[in-house]
């Protein structure tokens, strides 16, 4: 008689490590046994971290204490569901979630319970980011057709008065055609400026928490102590293959906005944190390992009536700003296979840049 393949016995911990459900499973005791990459996402804590915290530490459950209910389900042998509840995590984010509770059968002498939280407004950021992707490509086939009407005549009328400037006598008239000429090609750069870098990427291994640290100290230059900057790095982020000088230049327009904001605030605040992320999904893609990057200030926050249009170009919140910065940082961060989403209350304005660990448009 063949014996069964031990291998076979690995099975359902590599199916529920690849499940988009966040998984948890508990003992007798409430202390957590397992914990799969999902909930690992969900909870910005590794597995190993996590082993062995009771519920009631991991989990806060508005509706009063978790290790009662969980007591309740685990004497009853009944499971149960609460859906659309609303779950605060402890970096001041709350998602709304489905849960369900399955007391399991006593196995070698020990019960368990089996917690399956779905979080039902993932595909809402999931359709967010594709709205925003798919906004983002719009705008620049938008911004490239008009760079392309506009460059043409824009020659045309800088070498029309160029022309006239060797025919004209006087000194004096000749500074109109230089007027002239010095605008058209102020307009070139800016029309240049909203296509983007034009040169092919240079990518290289890097770790991401250097750039950061690059992007800091140019602000704390620039602001000096009207700023105070936080950092929250996640050393166990690996080094990822990254145009160095496009993402220098993503963060550094996103954290000077964020200054920007502060300063008519005497407490103004930016914070810089960085995680990991597992089987994390950019807009239609999913993706092994993302690194998500947030810069938090605690400034008055994005106005109502731009919000939505953030990041399309010519739009901006600042008075002499030429709304040209979180554009381009999106396009940046799009040529890495990422993306850049905000969130904004007053008092509280969150970007959030997230880039996978393998970059999906690096060149073999």
């Amino acid at each position: 008689m063949n014996e069964p393949d031990p291998k076979i016995f690995d099975y359902p911990v590599r199916i529920l490590d690849n499940l988009n459900t966040i998984t948890l499973l508990f003992d007798a005791d409430f202390k957590l046994r397992y914990m799969n990459p999902a909930g690992e996402a969900l909870f910005q804590i590794s597995a190993r971290q996590a082993i062995g915290q009771r519920a009631g530490t991991l989990i806060d459950c508005p509706g009063g204490s978790v290790e009662a209910t969980l007591a309740r389900s685990l004497h009853s042998g009944r499971p149960f569901t609460e859906r659309e509840m609303s779950l605060p995590l402890s970096d001041n984010r709350t998602v709304k979630i489905d849960c369900t509770v399955i007391p399991l059968s006593p196995y070698e002498g020990e019960p368990g319970l089996l917690i399956e939280i779905q979080q039902i407004d993932r595909q809402l950021r999931i359709s967010r980011e594709e709205n925003l992707l798919a906004q983002h490509e719009a705008t620049r086939d938008l911004v490239r057709g008009m760079a392309h009407e506009i460059k043409n005549p824009l020659g045309g009328l800088r070498g029309a008065a160029q022309l006239l400037e060797q025919e004209l006598e006087h000194q004096s008239l000749r500074e109109y055609t230089q007027i002239i000429i010095d605008e058209a090609d102020r307009l070139q750069t800016l029309v240049d400026n909203m296509l983007g870098p034009n040169r092919l990427p240079q990518l290289g291994m890097v770790n991401i928490h250097t750039l950061l640290e690059r992007v800091r100290h140019l602000v704390a230059a620039e602001y000096g102590p009207r700023v105070k900057i936080l950092r929250d790095y996640d050393p166990s982020i690996p080094d990822l293959l990254l145009d160095s000088d496009r993402i220098i230049q993503a963060l550094l327009n996103i954290v000077r906005n964020a200054a920007r904001a502060l300063e008519n605030q005497t407490d103004g605040t930016i914070a810089l944190q960085s995680r990991i992320l597992r089987q994390f999904t950019i807009g239609h893609e999913r993706h092994r390992l993302v690194v998500q990057l947030t810069i938090q200030d605690n400034g008055p926050g994005v106005p109502d009536a731009i919000r939505e249009k953030l990041f399309y170009p010519m739009v901006t919140a600042v008075e002499g700003g030429m709304g040209l910065g979180l554009s381009i940082s999106q396009s940046l961060i799009n040529m890495h296979g990422g993306l850049v989403e905000c969130e904004s209350r007053p008092g509280t304005t969150i970007f959030t840049v997230l880039i996978p660990v393998e970059n999906p448009n690096a060149k073999k």
